[in-house]
């Protein structure tokens, strides 16, 4: 299902960052929680025909969310957000990282700095996201490994939750 909310996506390889600018047709109590509380973000976080299972989450500064991506052959692949900052309502920031099953980092692929904003505006909120990269390299290959199509496909996961809660 193709979204008519606003994405901005864009790779700034002078700065080694993607920043991606989503609407979402929800109040930002809704949008927050679906960012923030596991049960919400496996509902959405991985681009389907994948799952999310989140196995553990404690959503503070200094805390963590380890996780799968579960496919369809039920293949796992592990990732981690250990949590730098929270201001409720409005932003939290993150280093994102694939992982084993235990949470230990797999130094194969590239750890990124996650920037989450948030802000209402009407019926929307907006969510502004920069995601900081240690170097081009880092930045090509998360590119290469088609971030931007399964975040856009996880977005529009989302904006399906927020239009079922409508109904």
């Amino acid at each position: 299902m193709k979204s008519n909310f606003l994405m901005d996506f864009t790779v700034d390889k002078e700065t080694n960052k993607v920043n991606v600018k989503r609407e979402f047709g929800a109040s930002l109590s809704n949008v927050w929680s679906a960012w923030t509380e596991p049960e919400i973000l496996d509902q959405w976080w991985a681009p389907a025909p994948w799952k999310a299972r989140t196995k553990s989450m404690e959503f503070k500064e200094g805390g963590r969310r380890l996780y799968a991506m579960v496919g369809p052959e039920g293949e796992e692949h592990w990732a981690i957000a250990d949590f730098t900052s929270i201001t409720p309502k409005t932003n939290f920031k993150y280093l994102d990282a694939f992982s084993d099953s235990e949470g230990n980092l797999n130094v194969d692929f590239p750890r990124s700095d996650w920037d989450v904003n948030f802000s209402e505006q009407g019926d929307s909120t907006f969510v502004d996201i920069a995601i900081k990269h240690k170097n081009l390299e880092d930045l090509e290959q998360i590119i290469a490994m088609g971030f931007k199509e399964g975040f856009t496909i996880a977005m529009e996961g989302l904006d399906a939750i927020f239009a079922e809660k409508q109904k």
